[in-house]
Parts: C-alpha cells; sequence; structure tokens
C-alpha cells in the first residue's frame, strides 16, 4: 500500500482546515493537568508531519515521536528542531514498537489507530503502548467511529480543488473496511505532478476498543466526543479515549 510518500509535502496544506492541533493539544495538556501527570516524557504515535508533536512536545522534557513514513518524520524533525525542542523521531511500525524508554503521556492521534485492520495486530499495539508507558501514565488517542466509516465517508467520492492542489478520492466499503484510493495533482512550475495513495481504515465498536483495553490491563479514565468535554453519542465522529495504566 502506498502511503504518506509524496503526500507529505502537501499534508499540512490540506490538514490544517480540518484540524485544529493547538486545540487538541490544550485539551490533551489540561488533562495531564488534572490527572497530575509529570511533564517529563512524551511519546507521539504515528506522528505524521509532527504537528501535534510540536504542539505537546513544547511543554514535555524529552521527546519521541515515531512513525511508519520516514517522509513525514522528516518534515517532522524540521519542524521540532524550529522550535529547540529535543526530540527523538524514529521509524517504526506503532504495532510493533521497540524503544526501551518509559512515557509519562503517550498519544496517537487523526485516527491512527482506524489503520489497524488486524484484530491480533491492534492488540499488539496496545500491549506495546502499555509497555512504554509508565505506571499512572496516560495515553490518549482517537478514532473514527463507525458511524463516520460506514455512513459518512462509506462508498462515497470526494474532491478538493485549489490553485496548487487537487485530488479526487473514491471511498470502497467492504464490510466494516473503507478502502480509500486518492489521486493527486500537484502544481510544480506550470505543469501538475500525479501520484496516487491507497489508505484502509477498519470501523471498530466502541465496546470491542473497550474491551480490548480492558484484557491489556488499561484503566478507562474518560471518553470524549472529539476533543469536548462531551459524551459520545450515535452521531459521533471522532471518539477520543483517555486511558491510564
Amino acid at each position: 500500500m502506498s502511503c504518506y510518500k509524496d503526500f507529505a509535502t502537501i499534508y499540512d496544506e490540506l490538514i490544517y482546515g480540518d484540524v485544529d492541533y493547538k486545540k487538541w493539544a490544550t485539551k490533551i495538556l489540561s488533562i495531564c493537568d488534572e490527572l497530575n501527570i509529570e511533564r517529563k516524557n512524551y511519546l507521539d504515535l504515528a506522528c505524521g508531519t509532527g504537528n501535534l508533536t510540536v504542539e505537546v512536545g513544547e511543554k514535555f522534557q524529552n521527546v519521541y515521536a515515531v512513525d511508519l513514513s520516514q517522509e513525514m518524520l522528516t518534515v517532522a524533525e524540521e519542524k521540532l528542531r524550529e522550535k529547540s525542542i529535543r526530540a527523538k523521531v524514529l521509524c517504526q511500525n506503532i504495532c510493533n514498537l521497540k524503544i526501551k524508554n518509559k512515557f509519562d503521556l503517550i498519544t496517537c492521534c487523526l485516527d491512527s489507530t482506524n489503520y489497524i485492520t488486524e484484530e491480533e495486530a491492534l492488540e499488539d499495539y496496545f500491549k506495546g503502548v502499555y509497555e512504554v508507558l509508565n505506571v499512572g501514565g496516560m495515553f490518549i488517542f482517537d478514532m473514527n467511529s463507525s458511524n463516520k466509516l460506514l455512513n459518512i465517508l462509506g462508498n462515497n467520492v470526494f474532491n478538493y480543488d485549489s490553485e496548487d492542489v487537487v485530488y479526487i478520492w473514491e471511498n470502497y466499503l467492504e464490510d466494516d473496511i473503507v478502502n480509500m484510493y486518492l489521486t493527486f495533482f500537484v502544481k510544480e512550475g506550470q505543469v501538475y505532478k500525479r501520484f496516487d495513495e491507497e489508505h484502509v481504515e477498519r470501523a471498530y465498536e466502541n465496546e470491542f476498543i473497550l474491551n480490548v483495553l480492558n484484557k491489556i490491563g488499561f484503566k478507562v479514565n474518560c471518553i470524549l466526543d472529539c476533543y469536548e468535554d462531551k459524551e459520545i453519542t450515535k452521531d459521533s465522529e471522532r471518539i477520543t479515549y483517555v486511558v491510564r495504566k
């Protein structure tokens, strides 16, 4: 699957209109304060281009950022350096973490967990997080709800057109799996360069995720509608889980 390669160069342009990273970071940090989480070691999983890593990481002493895309990590590393944030970036699969350090806070945001489509891999991911989390430490992650993946994204086609970027996004739903095919045209001088991306996300029911978390040993502190102080409903599109070891 081609995923987050050429996309890294235009990712921020496309995502900033939909995601308020500062707002998300503010909520995450306020939860840290409420639960007396030490601001020493922070790990951001599937960090992408480091937008959340920078916002949260500048409040911690030590920062680690993990992503499977070296191209995305290159952009993230530049941002962290610009902010003078001492950070270590690692190209790893979040389902097979190889980190010796322990962390007070771990995040995995923007529905990266939905990309884990096999139940065994999902358990490996949660187990890996549990192992590198300090006792009393906090893990915050969000997921696209089954409502969003099945009823909103589903078998639909989306498009985007700006002066420099055009894309066509076609989705195909198979049971609880959404296959996403994106074709981009990015302006380079007087011509447009084409590249294609394929993404796959799985819709998980909230009850299933809670059962897996409980099986691993996590204690659920709260579940939020996105990063807002409100409970989830059947219409929620993004579910944020706040759990502790």
